[in-house]
């Protein structure tokens, strides 16, 4: 069977597991998926925190960032169709997921950044394909610039960028956050109520396409670590306070001599990141691969088509 065969293979197998609710169900895809990850799950502790990542494959390294406040498992379809050929690594930022911070650690982009090369030089990894979403794309771009010769290349979807960063949506997140009541507000009702959560004018509707999205399971994986104690959801707000600062600041003319090859794939029903993102990344960058556009897809679209991820993925890879 032929490379791009098996990856469709795999592509089918994902958009079976994400059916409806009904056929999720039947099928308990989500609910295995979730015991999968949480049973390969490891830590490394590098200074920065205990480091929670889950890695599977065998190949060239390739490192998933996600974005906020999510965790690793948002690239979980991605990986399963990935793995077959590269050895994927997908951790958790420091204050989302089941990482565990440092006590007074930085959580802004950079320190993020600073933590992910701490990563790969605890698992012996000197370079690294990097697939980004989110918050985890400006942590991905400074990783890009900062240390160029740990990075083969950029697959940055619907990400922040040095014209949005943090972008509008993102400040009343920021101002709650400041005040301590971001996750009493937010977090706590939609874990509560994974309905609630997947409303048309609540997370669910404002970040997938899919009103099925984010799924029980997923709502769970994301927004239970950041429940678990006050310490944790004061960390989740820590987080959220330190994108409030533009870490991105100054970054395109380095984009520019930056010598990593770079595809941009970026939804067009986002409605956190304006389009116009897209085409400042692709003139920005130069060794841009060019711009996808997807029609109505969202801002955590690499969740709902892991397809599109491995395919633009396998290819960028190949030609690098």
């Amino acid at each position: 069977m032929h490379r791009r065969d098996m990856l469709k293979l795999a592509a089918g197998a994902v958009a079976l597991a994400s059916l409806g609710s009904t056929a999720r169900a039947a099928f308990s895809a989500e609910r295995e998926r979730m015991a999968d990850w949480s049973r390969t799950r490891r830590f490394v502790w590098n200074g920065f925190g205990s480091i929670a990542y889950v890695e599977s494959g065998k190949g060239e390294e390739a490192l998933f960032l996600h974005g906020y406040p999510l965790s690793g498992f948002q690239w979980r379809g991605a990986m399963e169709q990935l793995e077959l050929f590269y050895r994927c690594i997908v951790p958790d930022f420091m204050g989302l997921g089941a990482t565990e911070v440092a006590p007074g650690q930085d959580l802004g982009a950079i320190a993020q950044a600073a933590m992910i090369v701490s990563l790969l030089d605890a698992l012996k990894i000197e370079r690294v394909h990097i697939v980004a979403n989110d918050s985890g794309g400006a942590v991905a771009q400074i990783l890009a610039v900062r240390h160029p010769e740990r990075v083969r290349t950029l697959l940055l979807t619907n990400c922040d960028t040095e014209l949005e960063s943090p972008p509008p949506a993102m400040k009343p997140v920021i101002e709650l956050s400041k005040q301590g009541l971001y996750a009493e507000q937010w977090l706590v009702p939609w874990l509560a109520d994974r309905n609630r959560a997947r409303a048309p004018d609540q997370f669910g509707g404002l970040c997938y396409a899919d009103p099925a999205n984010p799924t029980d399971e997923a709502i769970q994986m994301y927004f239970g670590p950041l429940l678990a104690t006050p310490q944790r959801r004061r960390l989740v707000e820590a987080h959220a306070v330190a994108q409030g600062t533009n870490a991105l600041t100054g970054i395109t003319p380095l984009l520019g001599k930056c010598p990593v090859p770079t595809r941009i794939i970026w939804g067009m029903g986002d409605t956190i990141f304006s389009p116009g993102n897209a085409d400042y990344l692709d003139r920005s960058l130069g060794q841009s691969r060019g711009v996808r556009r997807l029609e109505k897809s969202k801002l955590f679209w690499p969740e709902e088509r892991p397809d599109v991820i491995a395919e633009e993925a396998d290819a960028l890879w190949r030609k690098a």
